[in-house]
């Protein structure tokens, strides 16, 4: 049996990779511990979020290398995690004319890379340079995975009393 504080430390700790912070408030009573260890994952989910769709971006260039007038694109992962950070919330319309936000879907600040040797054909995939992003992001990756892997396990240890 879970008493009402534990309780609310296990919905955290099954936390899908994209913390749903307004289903949480919702469910209890506000805490400001609760909500405190609620945003700390929550950064972490979204990095890992983001660091997966730059993985998926830099696989297709990889994968386009050879494809003529393919453009290399790439993603700017902090002005995307700050977007996602933002505690302003969602804009909402007040009329049906009004164009929607983006949605949190999809990333919206996909740059095409400037390469640094032009090809023939057009295109601008550097396998190089894409190759050691997609490695460097990997690692990023990793690191954060391990980061909220230790976060949760602290969080365990504290509710069993160890």
């Amino acid at each position: 049996f879970f008493s009402p504080k534990t309780d609310k430390l296990a919905l955290c700790l099954q936390i899908p990779l994209q913390l749903d912070l307004a289903a949480l408030k919702n469910t209890r009573p506000p805490s400001i511990a609760m909500d405190s260890i609620a945003a700390s994952l929550n950064v972490h989910a979204q990095a890992l979020d983001l660091r997966n769709k730059r993985n998926e971006i830099l696989a297709s260039n990889i994968a386009n290398a050879a494809t003529p007038h393919f453009k290399a694109r790439d993603l700017d992962f902090n002005a995307e995690l700050a977007k996602h950070l933002d505690t302003g919330g969602p804009l909402h319309t007040s009329d049906a004319r009004h164009i929607p936000q983006a949605g949190v879907g999809g990333p919206t600040n996909l740059k095409y890379r400037v390469p640094t040797e032009p090809s023939l054909d057009g295109n601008t995939v550097e396998l190089a340079v894409e190759q050691m992003q997609f490695s460097e992001n990997v690692i990023r990756y990793q690191a954060s995975l391990s980061f909220l892997n230790r976060r949760i396990s602290g969080l365990q240890s504290a509710i069993k009393g160890e």
